[in-house]
């Protein structure tokens, strides 16, 4: 993420637009982007990203044209997140928010409480839309969170916060 921002640093509209790219997981390919085989406009991204379709069209063209760029952005893939689907499946959504996003084991110690306590993890996705101290681990298990674990999911290595969905 530091080597996208260094490389639009003087096009911060540009910016913005990779940056959306990347936390959406739109591929781009030969100066086309797509939602897993689904071609977006321009004027789709534009949208979302609040710039001109002239600054989509530019970014898309710069990522093609750079090695560098070109090689991770053709690699992207965007994923199914269960958590904003989590009651619909009979599942629960714990965002866990770190101490310190940077400390390992965070993720290990959450879920073997999550192992101890017989439940199971149906996804667990670390967020980290690119700044460390926003970083958070959001997780989904089969079924509701036994009370009792709450204080031990808390107690976990670097966990700042549980948030309960």
């Amino acid at each position: 993420m530091d080597r996208v921002k260094v490389e639009f640093d003087k096009f911060p509209s540009q910016e913005k637009v990779a940056m959306l790219l990347l936390r959406q997981g739109i591929r781009v390919e030969k100066g086309i982007a797509y939602c897993g085989n689904i071609e977006q406009s321009d004027a789709a991204i534009a949208r979302a990203a609040g710039v001109d379709r002239r600054v989509v069209r530019s970014t898309l063209d710069r990522i093609s044209e750079t090695p560098e760029l070109d090689r991770l952005f053709s690699k992207l893939q965007s994923m199914l997140l269960l958590a904003n689907v989590a009651p619909e499946i009979d599942c629960t959504t714990l965002e866990i928010i770190p101490t310190d996003a940077t400390m390992p084991g965070i993720v290990a110690d959450v879920t073997d409480v999550m192992y101890r306590g017989g439940l199971s993890v149906r996804q667990a996705v670390v967020d980290d839309p690119g700044i460390r101290a926003d970083s958070h681990l959001i997780v989904v298990i089969d079924g509701q969170l036994p009370a009792e674990l709450l204080p031990a999911i808390k107690q976990c290595r670097g966990v700042a916060t549980v948030i309960l969905r």
